[in-house]
């Protein structure tokens, strides 16, 4: 089953997330981004990236990646953002094909969002060495592309910077 994404100009933006409006629209990476951790080859990636409401005081999301150099499907996520009402708080509400499931909270800074792991949980024959924690920074900068850089730890590796790429809005 897909996640549902709705012509987002057909109903109007819940005021609760319109601080969040910069993040509204598919984005599709420029060049490859780079994955890295100690524990696996360096590699590199295309994403692409839909971000829609319905008129709810949510956002939803849906991240699609793809190994560079064969296409193949790698990593999925999607979910839901929502804001506290009357503050800069955010949290990410996180569905992962891996098995894992998050809950990332932070703050909007500007166009900045700096989230890191609250909660996760994960089928219980997930591959090993877990992943312990989860910080991601969103920002959108002043040339209007929007950056994207996760950080990990797992059983046995300490937080370390995961990925890193670029995206353009397509739409």
């Amino acid at each position: 089953m897909a996640c549902p994404f709705n012509n987002t100009e057909s109903v109007p933006l819940n005021p609760a997330i319109l601080a969040l409006d910069w993040l509204l629209g598919t984005w599709e990476c420029d060049e490859p981004g780079e994955g890295c951790f100690p524990s696996i080859k360096p590699f590199h990636y295309t994403e692409t990236l839909h971000f829609s409401h319905v008129g709810q005081p949510v956002i939803n999301f849906m991240f699609n990646a793809f190994h560079a150099e064969s296409k193949k499907p790698l990593h999925r996520e999607c979910g839901f953002i929502r804001m506290q009402p009357g503050t800069n708080r955010v949290a990410f509400i996180i569905a992962e094909n891996s098995g894992l499931v998050e809950i990332e909270e932070g703050e909007l800074t500007g166009q900045q969002l700096n989230l890191q792991s609250q909660s996760l949980s994960r089928i219980s024959f997930a591959k090993e060495p877990h992943v312990q924690q989860v910080c991601r920074v969103f920002q959108l900068r002043p040339d209007g592309k929007l950056e994207q850089t996760v950080s990990m730890a797992t059983d046995n590796q300490p937080l370390t910077q995961h990925l890193h790429i670029t995206y353009r809005r397509s739409s």
